[in-house]
C-alpha cells in the first residue's frame, strides 16, 4: 500500500518535535523517527484500526500520539497526528478543518 502524508501532517510533527526539543537535544529527533516509523507500518496494517470521526486512528507505541488516515483503494492518507493529551473537541476540530 502506499502512504501520502499531508501537510497537515507534516505540520503535526514539527510542532511535536519543537516541543520534545525543548525537554532534551535528541528528543525531538527521536520523537520524529518514532513517528514516522508507526506510520511506515501503516503500509502493511492500514485499515485495521478503529475509526473514530469518521477516520482510521491508529496510537504511536512510544509517544501520547494518534494517527488519524483514511484509505482510498490502495492509497493510505495520513491527514493529522495528534497529541492525545488535548481536548476531544479540539481534535475533532482539527480533523474536521480537511
Amino acid at each position: 500500500m502506499q502512504l501520502r502524508i499531508l501537510p497537515s501532517a507534516f505540520g503535526d510533527l514539527e510542532r511535536g518535535k519543537d516541543f520534545y526539543a525543548q525537554h532534551g537535544p535528541e528528543l525531538g529527533d527521536y520523537f520524529v523517527d518514532a513517528l514516522i516509523a508507526d506510520i511506515d507500518s501503516l503500509a502493511l496494517y492500514a485499515g485495521i484500526h478503529m475509526k473514530i470521526w469518521g477516520f482510521h486512528r491508529m496510537l504511536a507505541r512510544r509517544f501520547p500520539y494518534a494517527i488519524y488516515y483514511q484509505v482510498d483503494h490502495d492509497i493510505c492518507i495520513i491527514w493529522r497526528v495528534l497529541d492525545c493529551r488535548q481536548r476531544p473537541s479540539r481534535m475533532r476540530r482539527a480533523l474536521s478543518s480537511k
